[in-house]
């Protein structure tokens, strides 16, 4: 049985888990089996099922691990989210900062575990995985992009039921929609465009 990745990275959901390590192929090797992964990605069935007591302090009280990450969606409230985060983990890492840095927090306690945490798009504002995925449209795709925004906007005056705080997913999806290979999942593509 081989051993587990001393590596881990958590996250919200399934599409999480298929769109990051496409994301990361750009800056590090990601590897073709699950042993030469840089690190092993859990998803979980939302936020919720994430930031249940006990299960960011269980994962952090592994044996064998060297550094668990932690990327969620800010969604509205992105100080509310570090809180949470940080209420998980402070005993484990107790240099943890109050307000999540801008550029992402990596942390390492007295045992020399490294704790990271990103919340998507950029640790400050309000979004998700999508939103963080639209700041990488070309510029070939941002006058369509614009399009795209204005148009979801407009389906929303014509019943559209999506809630705002989906909006950045109903936008993203709608300029794919759009794409040569129309409705492209997340994960293929930030494949073909990166």
């Amino acid at each position: 049985m081989p051993k587990p990745n001393p590596k881990r990275l958590l996250v919200e959901g399934a599409e999480d888990r298929r769109v990051i390590p496409f994301f990361m192929e750009n800056f590090i090797s990601w590897g073709d089996t699950k042993s030469a992964w840089p690190v092993e990605i859990e998803s979980f069935n939302g936020i919720e099922d994430m930031l249940k007591p006990g299960v960011i302090e269980a994962e952090l009280k592994t044996s064998g691990l060297r550094a668990l990450g932690v990327i969620v969606d800010a969604n509205d409230h992105p100080a509310q989210r570090w809180r949470r985060i940080r209420e998980r983990a402070i005993a484990a890492v107790p240099a943890l900062p109050n307000d999540i840095p801008e550029t992402g927090l990596v942390a390492i306690n007295t045992d020399g575990l490294r704790f990271g945490a990103w919340l998507m798009p950029d640790n400050r504002s309000r979004g998700m995985l999508e939103t963080f995925l639209s700041l990488f449209i070309p510029p070939e795709g941002q006058l369509l992009w614009t399009y795209a925004q204005a148009k979801c906007g407009e389906a929303k005056n014509h019943g559209a039921s999506y809630k705002e705080v989906h909006a950045d997913k109903a936008r993203i999806h709608t300029w794919l929609a759009w794409q040569d290979d129309p409705g492209q999942s997340l994960h293929l593509a930030v494949l073909a465009r990166t």
